[in-house]
């Protein structure tokens, strides 16, 4: 079928807009990649656009060795990894049962759950219980109060409900119980939404920045997101370095962008191997019926 005049002009929009969206988010990348690979004197003149002018590693090198990032990027990680596991694990346990239909008061529970949604107790009250649970400094002030995301469990759960019934029933016959049902039946068929669901807290947990700067004292205990802030916020931040012929090749600009670079790699190295189950996750959890 061809398509009519209007939507080919509707089509032609659409194409413009999302150009022009994909190049605002890809033309500032390319910026900071080339002002973290130039030469200093490059840097500092306005020689540098979309391409690295005389490459070098040496913003980098001098990330590494100059500055704590390295302790900061481990700490994201343990911040990332455990945090990611206790709320899935929690998302699951609170999904799973709110998805059976035989599971009593299923609507009241699920009620609740959605009304934190729209209110909370704030942020004063909310430091004063993590206080009082002797949490401040600790990375469970950051695991605790965000444990279960109610617009995750709320994917997990409409996706429990739509996995087929007979191959529940057919378990229940080979005498499998809610447990077994859970760990052989709904999980394993269910992996392209737990991996949309961990995509979804993994990046939540590396990118903590408030949650990081209100309950975090000790420095050492600092994330790449708080770190690489204080970097791009520090007008001193070449200064820091000790050795003096160090400070003398190097630029904010291009170890900030460096810093950047590091902290975003991560995650653009996960993505692609999570893309394919992301658009199914959501759309299949999102879907009833």
């Amino acid at each position: 079928m061809r398509a009519s005049k209007g939507e080919k002009v509707f089509y032609a929009i659409n194409y413009v807009l999302l150009t022009l969206a994909a190049l605002s988010c890809i033309l500032p990348f390319l910026n900071v990649v080339a002002l973290s690979l130039s030469d200093a004197k490059a840097v500092m003149s306005g020689q540098v656009g979309l391409w690295p002018v005389r490459m070098t590693l040496f913003s980098f090198k001098n990330l590494f060795t100059g500055t704590p990032i390295l302790n900061a990027f481990w700490n994201s990680v343990e911040i990332t990894l455990i945090g990611t596991l206790l709320s899935m694990a929690t998302t699951i346990m609170a999904a799973y049962p709110l998805s059976r239909k035989q599971f009593y008061c299923r609507r009241f529970f699920t009620l609740a759950m959605v009304f934190t949604m729209i209110f909370n107790g704030g942020l004063i009250p909310t430091y004063l219980v993590v206080q009082n649970l002797g949490l401040v400094n600790s990375y469970g002030a950051l695991w605790l109060p965000g444990l279960v995301s109610t617009y995750n469990m709320l994917i997990m759960r409409s996706y429990f409900e739509n996995l087929p019934a007979e191959v529940d029933e057919a378990a229940r016959i080979d005498g499998c119980g809610e447990l077994g049902l859970l760990v052989r039946i709904a999980l394993p068929l269910s992996k392209p939404m737990l991996a949309t669901i961990a995509l979804f807290y993994g990046v939540g947990y590396w990118n903590s920045f408030m949650s990081v700067m209100i309950y975090i004292n000790d420095t050492a205990k600092f994330n790449m997101t708080v770190l690489v802030q204080n970097m791009i916020m520090s007008s001193s931040v070449v200064q820091d370095f000790a050795d003096p012929t160090m400070v003398a090749n190097l630029t904010p600009e291009g170890v900030r962008s460096a810093a950047v670079l590091v902290m975003i790699a991560p995650i653009l190295a996960v993505y692609p191997f999570l893309q394919k189950y992301f658009v199914k996750g959501v759309m299949l959890g999102s879907i009833k019926g």
